[in-house]
């Protein structure tokens, strides 16, 4: 297990990814601590709106964690989507949560980390 699997198993908070379309118009979302499934890769669960859109001509994208209790701390992760894959049997098996579940189309986009930060503070 790599030290930043083991951060987002054992910490709890919310995260919020930013993508931007080919043009450069950002949008940011809400989104739950990402799926570890490879060495160096990551993933999220994504339904087909804004966010996933944008990833198809923009590759790149920034996840901001930040963890619950009184002071800021937290991660961001510089992100490069690397490839998608739409496989409800494997979304359903890594989903965390059920409630809110829909027939709405889900992918699961992975993910290579190319810089991590601290919340606040870095480079």
């Amino acid at each position: 297990m790599t030290q930043l699997q083991e951060y987002f198993e054992n910490n709890k908070g919310f995260g919020v990814l930013a993508t931007a379309d080919s043009s450069g118009k950002v949008d940011a979302a809400v989104y739950s601590r990402p799926h570890f499934l490879e060495e160096g890769t990551l993933a999220f669960i994504m339904r087909d709106r804004l966010t996933h859109h944008n990833l198809q001509s923009n590759s790149s994208a920034t996840f901001l964690f930040v963890e619950e209790g009184t002071s800021y701390k937290g991660k961001r992760l510089f992100l490069t989507k690397t490839r998608e894959e739409n496989n409800p049997e494997l979304v359903q098996k890594l989903k965390r949560r059920t409630s809110g579940d829909s027939d709405e189309l889900s992918f699961l986009v992975y993910f290579t980390v190319d810089k991590e930060l601290p919340l606040i503070g870095g480079e």
